[in-house]
């Protein structure tokens, strides 16, 4: 009742008079009548779309003020602490190392630029997943970066709330809150039902503004978020409101709802779990692999195993817990609690799960965090609904975005180890996690067929799932690295056994997976690409918590955990190899490269040794288990191999993929490294002839190692066994060498890490960065004691600054190795294990070799050079054993035999690593001699050496082997040698018995020992040596027969001999020289030097090689090497020959080649450009009658330009608005980056000439208008060519070609571009030369001597016949009617092109457009642009004189030819011609002057260079030099009038009456017509006549000119009016005449320039100023002359004298063209643009761009701003720069360049500290302008070279 009476009320009253009422100490009618309005107000039932409800609550809240009021006075009260601010996906933040505890860390723009992060390591990043601001945190951040605002701990200072402020927010909110949930409850539908997913949508879109109101609520500071901790957190209030009153029938429905809900999400609520309780236990006994025991032991797929284990964990403790099954039957309370929701807040999130975590649910609960209350229950809500939430996720059609925000709520909750220490004690944190991944991984588990296919009991994941395709397990494996990066997580989690048990069951779940089988027939029909799943998963979900676990695993006192876990990797290992059926021998042709149980095992024990100071031996099983765990990873090593031969080809390119990724830097810490430290603690613990015999068999190369010279191999095909015995030798030398793991400190591993990165190639700071494994020495922070990795960079590189090559393509800052490290620490080896790509290993070599020759210290091919080691760590001594065992000793002797012997698949590699291994034995001898002697009999190859030391090997002598050969082979002919041998073998051995070497027995015979062991006779007992004969595998030819071959050489002969063979010299070692050696030169060179150094090595170490040594050089070695058939010999002497024969060829085709290039260069350096001829003529002006020869590139025949068959130039025609953006001031405009600053585009030269043309239309004559001005400022169409010709009917075969070529090409061939044939710069069309000879020369140029008057009328009269002109000159009918030659066809067509080159509206300037009057405007201006760009180009003035680069290139002159063959079609109105207005007086035409509507364009106000263009172009070709020179001088007057009609517009009124006096008084002097003061004098009485020519703006110029004007002043200010005219004057002569241009000072520019232009006689002495003035010439009366000038003007009506003056003021003076000035620090633009609106479409836009011409902000590829389907940068491209745009991309620090309808990446100007680009910002370093960079650019836009320069362009489709 009461209700309705107040619904009907003013919403402000009501809240206002409830509020009074609840204050009272009586409240309670106020609380029931609140009650009561709330009941019907939040009524579930209405739509939720209907805001009604939502206006109430904002008043009641507000009690009754302005609800923007009422935030304003709940924000004064905040006393948070924390920033807290929350941001979603792409959002810019900060992080920064040096201030962060978290490696999570991350601050809002805000924070992080009010605080002081300066020299810190910080990066600015894109949001992936969202997060929050942790300014102020003190648990993720030091307090020392906290920004000024949250530094300051505000919570001190607030005052306390007022009680009444928050009341009705108190009593409001619960009931708006349960009023959210119940349309949340009934919304929802579940999954399965018909399209559910768009009705979620659509419920949370209803939903909108309710939660965004809750979000506003939390922006208002600390006191609110109180207020809602307390209703989110109260149990009793969600008690009343949840279920609803009983008599509420919706409100019971709604209730069933959200149970039901409950029990599909597989959450029982309590009353349901009594009952289930006794089935929980039942459940548990099923086993099997699909319900694994999870937090039980047991191992996988095998529940019978678990009564085992858990005996030996004093079972008890693991056997009272119960155990889990998280399968969809049951699910254990002790996991998943009963999800009973006691409070509002687990209900939102229970709502905020089942709707997949919409953006602003979680943004809501993110943003209460900074309320520590909040957190904690959020914290414990969310871990109780973990499980849960990871279910939904599994079934999420959404993954991607669910995961980033799952992601965006845990990185908060968990980075904090106070809280993340907290809910693993209370709510088993850990627990849940490992029993989540278990059950997520369960549900794609298959058989491994891995080892025994059909017994096998090991299952595995199937990287072919979803799950792990998609990477959905990510969220959960990055929470548990988080938390456990927290130390005492990480103890908890070590220190519970059946947690690391069941952590060991999921690792196993992972080990073998992905198994690849070798094709052996046909090409695997589809290549599967789940090996990128495999791997991310190792890396991800084993190996990151296996380096987070290692952290903490670092000083003695962890020394407990280690064992633990290296226990258990040892038991689940052993419990693997069981279920695979695994016994001694891998299964062949399989490989998987995944051995997560292998890595743990091995990178703990590292760890054991390294940094607990634990013993190696009690962490090792025995023997046998040791020669089980070596098989895989030696399995792995071997294929490697075997990919890299070629052997697995059949499987496609992802199996190479596969052993890329395996040793690539992100992996090989995790992968390849712990592989080999495995393989060595093996090596170093097992019987060494037993570990070599299974590397080469495992390698296949058993039936190579033979000393026949045939021999057959049942397992490779010949081509593969040579990089097979590489692959072997290389693998045993990388095994004995590496020191990673077996010594090495931090710094020493960086250190050579860093060494073999940089050898391989120069590399940028980042890549290097990148490439340098991360685990073992994190680069971000330092960890104390070790070295940082910019120390070490500084000490082993040096930097290159970014420089440019002359292309145009620009390098990156790069660091080179410095010359000691390239001396002393260059590691060929570790450049081996860490190639990813083989022609890396190349490139080192080729670096090494060529600092060697740069140096001068070796300058042939040199060899991998030897390098010392890191002493080994005293556990590891055992690996040394390897290298001095009698089965490696064997192998060594047996390749050295069969290299002299030249046997077929030996190679100098195989040769190198030999030396490697001999030279690596040398080093490192074995210390304790006793231990040798009594084992001594039980070795079967006794017969070969007597012990185990390599240094006494030596020098064995072996004399007779006996192999087993082919009958067909050469030794089988020979007779055996007589059995009475005079070596008799001091051993006492048999004398017949000739040593046999079986590799395959040797290791098998090992094997049986070491699972012997129990039997110690075993031991005793020498095997007969028949069991020692060759092991020969199934289906082997049966013809070998045993042979005996005489040898007699030792290792040391072999070497010896070897030296020689290296040398080609006989006896290159004489019987003294090692007496003369000199070992300093030693350590760099190839094979002789290698050899050397050995020898020398073993002589120092041992009398008895010494001796041997010397003996052996002091024989004569006989000159041919035993056994060797003349065949050979033969074989070898042709190939030198054909191989010197080969080389001389090469030699002479190079040198023909080489001149070919050369004359080649010469030609296309100077182009047969006629003014270049013109040039050198110059001095004999004799008249050159030959005609000027063109060659063309296409058909290579050199003729002359014919009519019929005309030549061009290759020329590329373009748009340019070059000229028009140039300014009057000399400093280039700032880029704006803050609201106040702002660029004007009205001072530009285009905007000026605009306005002026505007201007005078108004006025005058349109025709008129359209000749005294010039256009092409903006859109000018410029010419350019590379100076190639080539004839046109040529061309357009040439272009059809193109056409036909379906090569994606970066131009189109349909709008005419292509590519000179020659020298392959961009070009679109061909510019006809004209025939006929070259440069004017003889008669046109001999200097005249008639008067000024006759050549004023004989121009005249050139000018009349000009409509007759075109037939004289080319014997055809008027032009108009028929074109008949080719050569005007191709005229006319080009001028079609340069009109196509340019928009519409650049042409169109006349009032009717298409009239011959704006044609002939449009023409004459393309010249203009040309000369002028060309003046730009020489630096704005002709001072430097000479043919520049740019005039090397011009074609000027022929462009002259064709525009003046097309201007001759029109014809000037000879009444208004402008030559005579210029050089006679009129008689007065006033009467008729005026009749017409408009009055022709005075004289003053016509622009020269126009005039000049106009004149040249329109009279006859060619132009008599004496004509020309007679046309300047004219204009030139004209020029100089207006210079001082301006002038005087300049002075003060009473200067001007000054300056009028004094110039009076000289006018009757002689040479008064030659005075300036005269002149000037005159001209400011003339135009005084008309009062309304300096009226205008007296106030105006009174203010500028304060200076007074002097006679010097006035001077300087003429010459500078009119030396734009004569730059212009002298350029045309110089492409009309070919005349040159002479350099001088800039001082002196005006005299040279008139000079030249022959407006006087000779250069005045420096000492007498030059006067401008005295250039004048005149035809008529001066005085007459200017009277009629000023006349026109002063005789304007009144409105057009206004502005006459503004036309009289032109300054011809423009400064060069610039981009826009940029700031130094690319943050101060990033900050301004990125978040910056468009002015378009007032939205942010997600691609800013940039203008640097204008400054413009555009969105790039922005749909917003589409016009007609083109998007806005091409546009504005089109609008500011005729079609060629430069914008830089905000986002991506890099600049494009749009050029008509192709665009190209340019780069960057903006570079790091370290000289590098940092496109798309993706490591967000700060970067700095790099000014050189930023020249060329602009360089290249002036000179218009963007298409020659950058080779990369594509379409952009109008998409930009």
């Amino acid at each position: 009742m009461m209700a309705a009476s107040l619904l009907r009320r003013d919403k402000k009253a009501t809240a206002a008079h409830l509020k009074a009422d609840l204050n009272r100490t009586d409240n309670g009618s106020g609380v029931r009548q609140l009650q009561e309005l709330l009941d019907s107000v939040l009524n579930p039932e209405k739509p939720a779309a209907d805001t009604e409800a939502l206006d109430w609550c904002k008043c009641l809240i507000a009690g009754g003020e302005a609800f923007e009021e009422f935030c304003k006075t709940v924000r004064s009260y905040d006393n948070a602490t924390l920033c807290g601010l929350v941001w979603t996906a792409n959002f810019v933040a900060y992080r920064c190392r040096t201030c962060g505890i978290s490696p999570c860390m991350s601050l809002c723009a805000e924070c992080f630029n009010n605080g002081d992060h300066t020299g810190h390591d910080f990066n600015m990043f894109r949001s992936q997943a969202g997060g929050a601001c942790d300014c102020g945190d003190s648990n993720v951040m030091r307090e020392s970066g906290f920004c000024r605002r949250h530094r300051l701990r505000t919570g001190e200072n607030v005052p306390s709330v007022p009680r009444d402020l928050l009341l009705m927010s108190e009593m409001v909110l619960p009931r708006f809150i349960i009023c959210i949930i119940q349309y949340l409850r009934d919304g929802y539908t579940e999954p399965g039902e018909n399209y559910y997913h768009r009705d979620l949508q659509k419920v949370l879109q209803q939903l909108e503004p309710q939660i965004s109101f809750l979000e506003e609520l939390t922006k208002m500071g600390g006191a609110m978020r109180t207020v809602l901790t307390k209703i989110l957190t109260n149990q009793q209030t969600f008690k009343e409101l949840s279920m609803g009153q009983e008599e509420n029938l919706y409100a019971k429905k709604n209730y069933d709802k959200y149970l039901s809900a409950l029990k599909n999400s597989g959450l029982v609520s309590v009353e349901e779990k009594a009952q289930s309780g006794a089935a929980d236990v039942a459940a548990g006994a099923e086993g099997g692999a699909g319900a694994l025991g999870l937090l039980g032991t047991t191992a996988p797929g095998s529940p019978d195993e678990s009564s085992k284990e858990e005996d030996q964990d004093g079972g008890q403790s693991v056997g009272q817990r119960k155990r889990v099954k998280l399968s969809s039957t049951t699910k254990d309370p002790y996991i998943i609690e009963s999800l009973k929701h006691k409070c509002f807040l687990e209900e939102l999130l229970f709502w905020t799960i089942k709707y997949e975590f919409p953006q602003k649910m979680v943004t809501f609960l993110l943003n209460m965090l900074p309320d520590q209350d909040y957190k904690i229950t959020f914290t414990k809500t969310f871990v109780q609904h973990y499980a849960f939430i990871m279910k939904t996720l599994m079934k999420s059609h959404e993954s991607d975005t669910m995961s980033n925000r799952i992601v965006h709520i845990s990185v908060q909750l968990f980075s904090n180890e106070e809280l993340a220490r907290h809910v693993t004690e209370e709510c088993q944190l850990l627990d849940i996690m490992v029993a989540v991944l278990l059950y997520m991984m369960e549900s794609c588990l298959i058989k491994s067929e891995l080892q025994d296919e059909e017994n096998s009991r090991h299952v595995v994941v199937n990287c072919g799932e979803a799950l792990l395709k998609n990477n959905t397990y990510w969220p959960l494996v990055s929470d548990f690295i988080n938390i456990l990066s927290h130390q005492s997580v990480a103890k908890k989690f070590l220190e519970d056994h059946s947690l690391l048990m069941m952590w060991m069951s999921f690792v196993s779940f992972f080990q073998g997976m992905n198994l690849n089988k070798r094709e052996l027939n046909e090409h695997v029909e589809f290549e599967s690409q789940t090996y990128y799943a495999a791997f991310a998963a190792e890396l991800e979900a084993c190996a990151q918590p296996m380096w987070g676990l290692l952290t903490h695993c670092k000083v003695k006192e962890t020394q407990e955990y280690t064992k633990t876990v290296v226990r258990y990797c040892l038991e689940t290992l052993q419990i693997w190899f069981d279920a695979i059926g695994f016994v001694d021998e891998p299964a062949p042709n399989q490989v998987t490269f995944h051995l997560p149980l292998h890595r743990y095992y091995a990178m703990f024990l590292s760890k054991a040794v390294k940094c607990q100071g634990l013993d190696l031996d009690s962490l090792l099983p025995d023997q046998e288990m040791l020669m089980k765990i070596m098989v895989h990873p030696l399995q792995i090593q071997a294929s490697l191999s075997e990919i890299h031969s070629n052997m697995w080809v059949r499987n496609g390119l992802q199996i190479k993929g596969q052993a890329m990724t395996y040793v690539q830097s992100h992996f090989c810490n995790s992968m390849i490294d712990p592989d080999i430290y495995l393989l060595q603690v093996c090596a170093s613990r097992l019987d060494p002839d037993y570990f070599i015999s299974s590397v080469f068999e495992r390698f296949k190369v058993v039936d190579l190692l033979t000393m026949a010279s045939q021999h057959q191999n049942a397992l490779l095909e010949s081509e593969q066994e040579r990089p097979m015995l590489e692959g072997a030798l290389t693998f045993l030398v990388i095994l004995t060498s590496l020191r990673i793991h077996l010594g090495m400190a931090d710094d020493e591993i960086l250190r050579a890490e860093m060494v073999s990165q940089l050898c391989m190639n120069d590399r940028t700071h980042s890549s290097l960065l990148d490439l340098i494994p991360e685990n073992p020495n994190p680069k971000s922070g330092i960890v104390p004691g070790s070295c940082s990795f910019e120390e070490m960079l500084s000490a082993v590189a040096d930097f290159k600054a970014p420089v440019f090559e002359p292309g145009g393509s620009m390098q990156q800052g790069m660091y080179t190795p410095k010359a000691e490290v390239w001396e002393k620490e260059f590691d060929p080896i570790m450049v081996v294990l860490r190639t990813v790509y083989r022609r890396d290993v190349q490139s080192a070599m080729d670096r090494y070799s060529a600092f060697l020759k740069q140096s001068g210290i070796h300058t042939s091919n040199p060899w991998p050079p030897y390098k010392e080691r890191t002493p080994l760590h005293p556990c590891y001594k055992g690996l040394v054993k390897l290298l001095h065992c009698k089965t490696l000793h064997i192998v060594i002797f047996t390749l050295l035999y069969k290299i002299w012997m030249d046997h077929q698949n030996m190679s100098e590699h195989v040769l190198c690593m030999v030396l490697y291994l001999i030279e690596l034995g040398l080093d490192n001898q074995v210390q304790d001699k006793e231990e040798e002697e009594p084992c001594i009999e039980e070795h079967c190859h006794d017969s070969w050496f007597p012990g185990t030391n390599l240094l006494s090997n030596l020098h064995h002598v072996i004399n007779f082997v006996r192999v087993r050969v082919p009958e067909t082979a050469p030794e089988v002919k020979r007779e055996p040698p007589p059995s009475t041998s005079s070596e008799v073998s001091s051993f006492g051995q048999h004398l017949r018995e000739a040593q046999v070497f079986s590799l395959v027995a040797e290791r098998r015979r090992k094997f049986q020992e070491i699972i012997n062991r129990s039997n110690t006779e075993a031991n005793q007992v020498v095997r007969p040596k028949s069991s020692s004969t060759r092991w020969v595998p199934p289906g082997t030819p049966p013809q070998l027969v045993t042979e005996i071959l005489e040898i007699r050489e030792s290792m040391l002969s072999l070497l010896i001999k070897l030296h020689q063979k290296l040398s080609a010299r006989q006896n290159s070692l004489s019987a003294s020289w090692l007496e003369d050696m000199d070992i300093s030169h030693h350590a760099h060179g190839d094979g002789i030097t290698a050899i050397e150094r050995i020898l020398t090595k073993a002589a120092t170490r041992s009398r008895q090689s010494k001796r041997s040594i010397q003996e052996i050089c002091g024989k004569v070695c006989p000159p041919v090497p035993p056994k060797k058939n003349s065949p050979t010999d033969k074989k070898a002497m042709d190939k030198e020959e054909r191989r010197q024969r080969a080389r001389e060829r090469q030699q002479k085709l190079l040198a023909e080649f080489a001149s070919r290039q050369k004359s080649f260069m010469e030609t296309a350096m100077d182009v047969e450009s006629p003014d270049a001829e013109a040039a050198m003529d110059l001095g004999a002006s004799e008249v050159m009658e030959s005609e000027v020869l063109y060659d063309c590139v296409i058909c290579g025949q050199s003729g002359p330009s014919t009519e019929d068959r005309p030549t061009g130039l290759v020329v590329l025609l373009q748009a340019s608005s070059v000229l028009g953006h140039r300014c009057k001031s000399e400093e280039a405009k700032k880029l704006p980056t803050s609201d106040e600053e702002h660029i004007y585009p009205a001072d530009t030269c285009g905007a000026a000439h605009d306005v002026r043309l505007t201007l005078m239309q108004r006025f005058f004559k349109d025709s008129s208008c359209l000749q005294s001005v010039s256009i092409g400022w903006d859109g000018g169409v410029y010419v350019q060519t590379c100076g190639h010709t080539l004839h046109i009917d040529c061309h357009k075969s040439y272009m059809e070609s193109l056409r036909n070529d379906q090569v994606l090409q970066g131009f189109s061939v349909d709008k005419g571009e292509f590519t000179c044939p020659l020298c392959r710069q961009f070009a679109n069309s061909v510019l006809p030369c004209r025939p006929g000879r070259g440069t004017e020369t003889g008669a046109w140029h001999t200097p005249t001597n008639k008067k000024t008057c006759v050549l004023v009328k004989e121009v005249e009269d050139l000018q009349e016949q000009l409509g007759l002109f075109p037939r004289i000159m080319y014997d055809i009918k008027d032009p108009l009617l028929s074109q008949t030659s080719n050569l005007s066809k191709e005229m006319e067509l080009v001028i079609k092109n340069i009109k196509d080159t340019t928009q519409k509206k650049y042409m169109d300037y006349g009032k009717n457009p298409g009239s011959p009057d704006n044609d002939f405007l449009f023409m004459y201006s393309v010249a203009r642009t040309n000369l002028e760009l060309e003046l730009v180009h020489r630096g704005g003035n002709l001072c430097s004189g000479g043919a520049s680069a740019a005039a090397k290139r011009s074609c000027l002159n022929q462009l002259f030819h064709v525009l003046a063959m097309h201007m001759r079609l029109y014809s000037i109105d000879s009444a208004y011609n402008p030559w005579t207005r210029l050089t006679q007086v009129m008689q007065s035409r006033e009467t008729d002057g005026f009749d017409e509507e408009r009055p022709e364009v005075p004289m003053l106000f016509r622009d020269v260079p126009s005039l000049l263009i106009i004149f040249v172009l329109t009279m006859p070709q060619p132009l008599r030099k004496e004509h020309f020179t007679c046309v300047v001088k004219m204009l030139y007057n004209l020029q100089y009038i207006q210079a001082l009609a301006a002038l005087s517009a300049k002075f003060s009124p009473e200067e001007r009456q000054a300056w009028s006096s004094s110039g009076a008084l000289k006018k009757n002097a002689a040479n008064a017509d030659k005075s300036f003061e005269a002149l000037l004098s005159h001209v400011t009485s003339e135009l005084s006549k008309d009062n309304s020519v300096y009226k205008v703006n007296t106030e105006e110029t009174s203010m500028l000119s304060s200076s007074v004007w002097s006679p010097q002043s006035i001077e300087f200010s003429l010459q500078q009016f009119c030396l734009p005219f004569l730059r212009l004057s002298c350029l045309l002569q110089h492409h009309l005449y070919g005349d040159n241009l002479t350099g001088c000072l800039e001082e002196e520019e005006f005299s040279s320039l008139a000079v030249c232009l022959g407006l006087i006689t000779s250069v005045p002495q420096p000492s007498t100023p030059m006067h401008s003035a005295s250039c004048l010439e005149w035809a008529v009366s001066a005085f007459d002359l200017v009277t009629q000038w000023c006349a026109e003007v002063t005789g304007l009506s009144e409105a057009q004298a206004e502005q006459s003056l503004t036309l009289l003021v032109q300054d011809p003076q423009w400064a060069a063209p610039r981009l826009l000035q940029l700031p130094d620090n690319y943050n101060i633009i990033f900050q301004y643009y990125h978040r910056k609106a468009c002015t378009a479409c007032k939205k942010v836009p997600k691609d800013p761009a940039l203008c640097l011409v204008c400054g413009a902000f555009v969105c790039l590829k922005g749909l917003c701003c589409k016009q007609q389907g083109i998007c806005e940068c091409v546009l504005h491209s089109q609008h500011c720069g005729a079609a060629t745009g430069i914008f830089l991309l905000i986002n991506a620090s890099v600049i494009i360049i749009i050029r008509g309808h192709r665009f190209c990446l340019w780069g960057s100007v903006y570079l790091d500290a370290h000289g590098e680009e940092d496109r798309d910002l993706r490591r967000g370093k700060p970067l700095f302008l790099c000014e050189e960079r930023y020249r060329v650019l602009e360089q290249q836009w002036v000179s218009h070279t963007f298409d020659h320069i950058n080779k990369r362009w594509g379409p952009h489709y109008n998409g930009l």
